[in-house]
């Protein structure tokens, strides 16, 4: 079962549990690391011809949350640029990007008094690519591709470890799709589409 399914499966579970509020005007900091894992089938380019295939990479993350109602909460999400090599079938490795995946979510809190409070999450995400760079069979070559506007999907459970701190385990999708273009030629579009799990520690104030 995937990462976000299982969550969610837990959130669910947990509905019937007695709803204490984590309180408006409350405001939580996150910091941990997270592993951006872009779908297996990343598309193809060139009209059909070039498979492309993106690799994971995990990296810092840092979340803020203020709680506009209680246990209903705005989360922003912003890490250090993540930074993925980009192969094509039968080429090989033939470049690399890093981007940076700012989110905002608005999230609804389980059990919002308790010890263990899951919380699922919709919101939007915009990714910025930069530093892109070529190699091998593309060596060379100028690269570029655009920024993404896409919905997103969150789900975790938070663990109390005190009075004021708590471990977050927790997944996302997020719908990144970018247009790609190699000598200001175009090229198509790569469908990224992540997943972005990891672990946090979360502290409220």
């Amino acid at each position: 079962m995937h990462p976000i399914t299982c969550t969610l499966a837990l959130a669910v579970a947990t509905f019937a549990t007695p709803v204490l509020a984590q309180s408006q005007g409350e405001w939580t900091l996150g910091v941990g690391a997270h592993v951006v894992d872009p779908k297996s089938d990343n598309g193809s380019l060139a009209g059909g011809t070039l498979d492309v295939e993106v690799d994971d990479n995990v990296r810092p993350t840092i979340t803020f949350e203020y709680f506009l109602r209680d246990n209903l909460g705005i989360e922003v999400l912003a890490s250090l640029p993540f930074e993925h090599d980009i192969a094509i079938d039968g080429l090989g490795t033939v470049g690399s990007t890093r981007h940076l995946p700012p989110t905002v979510s608005l999230q609804y809190h389980f059990n919002g008094g308790g010890t263990v409070r899951p919380f699922v999450g919709a919101g939007v995400n915009y990714t910025t690519f930069f530093s892109e760079d070529t190699r091998g069979a593309l060596a060379g070559s100028d690269l570029e591709l655009d920024g993404s506007w896409g919905a997103a999907a969150h789900a975790g459970i938070d663990f109390d470890v005190g009075e004021r701190g708590a471990i977050r385990v927790d997944a996302r999708w997020i719908d990144i799709d970018t247009d790609v273009r190699l000598d200001g030629a175009d090229l198509g579009t790569v469908d990224i589409d992540p997943f972005i799990y990891g672990v946090a520690y979360v502290f409220r104030f």
